[in-house]
Parts: C-alpha cells; sequence; structure tokens
C-alpha cells in the first residue's frame, strides 16, 4: 500500500518539481496534490516540508504543520545539516530529516521507513549537486542556491538575513549573488528584484497557512 505523501513549499514549481522526481514510485508513494487558497482536510501518512526559500527547522514552518493532526509524521527536506537545527527539529516532533542530495529511491525508502515509525536522518549533503526536482530559473541556468537566494532577495531580504536563514557566511552569499546576477543578467539589487517577480521568484501564497490549525 502507498504513502500518502504531501509536500509543502511556497514555489509550485518546487513542488511539482519533488513529485515529479517521485512520479515513478507511484506505487510506493501517492503525492496528495493540495490545492492553493484552501484550508488542508485530507489526512496525509507523511508531509515533507522543502525548505528551498522558506525558514529552516527553527522557523514557524515546521511548527505549523507539527500542530496539525493531518500532516501526520512531519519531514523537514533541506541542505542545511546544521547539528543544532536537526537537534531543534527532532526535539519539537520531526520525524525525519533528509538531504536534498537523495536520489529518488533512497528519498522514497526513508519516506517508507518514515510512514512505518522509524525517525530517519539522512547523510549531510556532499556538495550542492541536487539529484532531481525543480525550481524556478532552472531554465535560466540558475543553480538551485542561486535560484534560492535570488528568491530571497525578490522576497525583500537583507544580505544578513539570507546569510541567517541559509546557514551560509555573508561571503559566500555574496558568491551566489555575483553569479546569480551574472546569469540573468542583473546590474543592480533592483533589477535582480524584477528578475525575480517576472520569472516566478515572487511568492503569492504561503502554503504553510493552509496548514493552520482552525
Amino acid at each position: 500500500m502507498s504513502i500518502r505523501l504531501a509536500i509543502v513549499d511556497d514555489y509550485d514549481v518546487v513542488v511539482a518539481g519533488v513529485a515529479h522526481m517521485l512520479a515513478r514510485y507511484a506505487g510506493r508513494v501517492a503525492f496528495v496534490e493540495l490545492l492553493a487558497n484552501e484550508p488542508v482536510d485530507v489526512a496525509v501518512d507523511v508531509t515533507l516540508l522543502d525548505t528551498f526559500a522558506q525558514s529552516e527547522a527553527d522557523g514557524s514552518e515546521l511548527d505549523e504543520l507539527l500542530s496539525n493532526e493531518l500532516a501526520g509524521r512531519v519531514v523537514v527536506y533541506t541542505w542545511v545539516f546544521d547539528p543544532r537545527l536537526i537537534e531543534i527539529a527532532l526535539a519539537k516532533g520531526a520525524s525525519g530529516y533528509l538531504a536534498k542530495t537523495l536520489p529518488a529511491a533512497d528519498l522514497v525508502d526513508a519516506l517508507e521507513r518514515i510512514a512505518g515509525g522509524e525517525i530517519v536522518i539522512s547523510p549531510a549533503p556532499v556538495g550542492r549537486s541536487t539529484v532531481g526536482g525543480d525550481w524556478p530559473g532552472r531554465e535560466e541556468g540558475l543553480s538551485e542556491r542561486e535560484s534560492e537566494i535570488l528568491a530571497l532577495i525578490t522576497q525583500g531580504r537583507s544580505n544578513h538575513e539570507i546569510a541567517v536563514s541559509t546557514f551560509l557566511s555573508l561571503n559566500s552569499i555574496k558568491t551566489y549573488i555575483r553569479s546569480a546576477y551574472s546569469k540573468v543578467g542583473a546590474a543592480s539589487r533592483t533589477q535582480a528584484v524584477l528578475w525575480g517577480v517576472a520569472h516566478g521568484l515572487h511568492v503569492d501564497h504561503r502554503r504553510i497557512k493552509d496548514w493552520r490549525v482552525r
């Protein structure tokens, strides 16, 4: 019997990308597509919190999901394997902490184990190579990290705020910004924001609102 899986992220392309990556395992994982702007009223076995341009385990998104009994077992899906964040996630009640570098087969295996009651922490990511999925700006040549940084800029975050939320150094953030600007032809932050809005990096709807207990 397949497990029922929900994917939470504010970007439709990210949600669709993860679902597409898992599509060949349809007999084991059934992706439940939850419509934006509507309250969640469907129970799932596992909810995967994709942290692309979102808060990490120390943010409110994880709390919102954990407070909703319809979310089932909640899993953090991320690049950031800071030991403090893993400890926070597990202390809050998360059932898994999985790297975005996991091959699809390993991700499905981990989700099944979590649905069965295990607490699963995958090995930390090695490098920044995304195994599957999709993200805004991929077709324009942006890496997932570059896209994430541009998304946070489009949200109005400062370099310092981006560094704090992504657990990267300020110098790393500046490097990602330079490479991203070069790829999209932006010469200023204003131009980068305009590009982001025009290419799907602006969030119109906060999906986590759908999971708030009413």
